[in-house]
C-alpha cells in the first residue's frame, strides 16, 4: 500500500491519495474489503493498526479508470441506500408531526368544538400506564449450553440492537434463540404491536418489530390492552424520555424499574381519535418498514459483488 500521504489524528489513521492513479472512492471500497483489523493488529489488549504497518501491506488494484467503474457500480447502491434512509426518515418525522399536531398541540380533528376540562379536552383521561397495558420484562437465557442457541428461531432483542437501530422500526436482532431457551429462562415472549423499551443504561430508545419477539433485562415492553394504542403510546413515550429517565437510579447505571413505570401517567384520548391516529401512522410505519427491507437487499447485492469486481471475476 502507498498512499501519497498517511498521518495520524485524535487516533485514527488518514490516508491521502494520488487522484491520478487512485479513486478515492474504489480505494475506501478495497480497504473495506481486506482484514486490516486481524492482520496489521499490533495491539495484544487493545486492536492498533501503526502507520509503519499500514504503509507496508500490499494489495492488488486494477488501472484507475477500472477502478473508477467499479466505484461507480457500488456506490450506485450506496446512493440507493441512502436515498432509501432519508424518505425513511421523513416517513419518520412525519408520523411525529402528526403526533405533535394532534396530541401535545391539541389540533386534532374537531378541536374547535371540544371542550376542556382540567386542562385536557373533554373525553380525555389521565391513567397509569399499568393500567392500559402490560409492561413485560426480560431476561438473558443461560450461555453456557450452546443448544439453547444454535439454530435458534426467536428474536432475542438487546439494547445494542435498538441504540443502533436507524428509525424505530426493528427488523431483526443479532441473536435468536431455541424455544427451549426460552422456556428455561426468564425471557418472555411480547406481541408484534409492543412497543420495546430500554430500560437499563441507555434509557429511552424506543423500537416496535412488529413480530413476536423477547428481549434482554434491558427492557420494558409495553403491550397495550387494546393494540389500536400501541402506536399512540410509542409517540407519547418517546416524546417524553427525560420524564422516563428521571425516574431511573441505581449507583453503576441508571435503570428504570418496572415498578415505577408502571406509575407513569399518560393522558388517553378517545378511542376514536387514536383509531384515527394508528391507522395513518402504521402506514407511514409500514413504508418505512419497506425500505429498510429494500436497504437489506441492496446492501446483500453491493455485498456480493464486492469482492467480485476486486478479483476481476466480473468485467466493467
Amino acid at each position: 500500500m502507498s498512499p501519497e500521504k498517511c498521518w495520524i489524528t485524535n487516533l485514527s489513521i488518514v490516508l491521502s491519495v494520488d487522484p491520478a492513479q487512485i479513486d478515492k472512492r474504489f480505494f475506501a471500497y478495497r480497504l473495506g474489503l481486506e482484514p486490516l483489523k486481524e492482520e496489521l493488529n499490533t495491539g495484544a489488549a487493545q486492536a492498533q493498526i501503526t502507520i509503519e504497518n499500514l504503509q507496508s501491506y500490499v494489495i492488488t488494484i486494477p488501472g484507475v479508470k477500472t477502478q473508477s467503474k467499479i466505484a461507480g457500480v457500488l456506490s450506485a447502491y450506496d446512493d440507493l441506500i441512502e436515498n432509501s434512509r432519508r424518505r425513511m426518515a421523513l416517513l419518520e418525522n412525519a408520523a411525529r408531526v402528526l403526533y405533535r399536531e394532534w396530541f401535545v398541540r391539541l389540533r386534532f380533528p374537531g378541536y374547535e368544538h371540544t371542550r376542556r376540562r382540567s386542562g385536557l379536552p373533554e373525553g380525555w383521561e389521565r391513567k397509569r400506564i399499568g393500567d392500559i397495558a402490560d409492561c413485560v420484562g426480560g431476561g438473558t437465557p443461560s450461555t453456557t449450553v450452546s443448544a439453547y442457541w444454535e439454530d435458534g428461531t426467536i428474536t432475542w432483542v438487546t439494547p445494542t440492537d435498538v441504540t443502533r437501530n436507524q428509525h424505530i422500526v426493528l427488523l431483526d436482532a443479532e441473536k435468536r434463540i431455541t424455544e427451549s431457551n426460552l422456556n428455561a429462562s426468564s425471557a418472555t415472549l411480547v406481541p408484534p404491536h409492543a412497543v420495546l423499551m430500554t430500560s437499563r443504561a441507555s434509557v429511552g430508545f424506543f423500537a416496535v418489530a412488529g413480530r413476536e419477539v423477547c428481549t434482554n433485562q434491558g427492557f420494558i415492553s409495553i403491550a397495550p390492552q387494546d393494540v389500536v394504542f400501541s402506536t399512540f403510546l410509542l409517540f407519547q413515550l418517546s416524546e417524553r424520555v427525560e420524564e422516563i429517565r428521571a425516574m431511573g437510579s441505581g449507583s453503576t447505571y441508571p435503570e428504570v424499574s418496572r415498578g415505577k413505570f408502571r406509575e407513569f401517567q399518560v393522558s388517553i384520548p378517545p378511542r376514536r381519535l387514536v383509531a384515527d391516529f394508528d391507522e395513518q401512522a402504521k402506514l407511514l410505519l409500514k413504508q418505512i418498514r419497506v425500505l429498510k427491507q429494500q436497504n437489506q437487499k441492496f446492501r446483500s447485492a453491493r455485498d456480493l459483488l464486492l469482492p467480485r469486481l476486486m478479483s476481476g471475476e466480473i468485467a466493467v
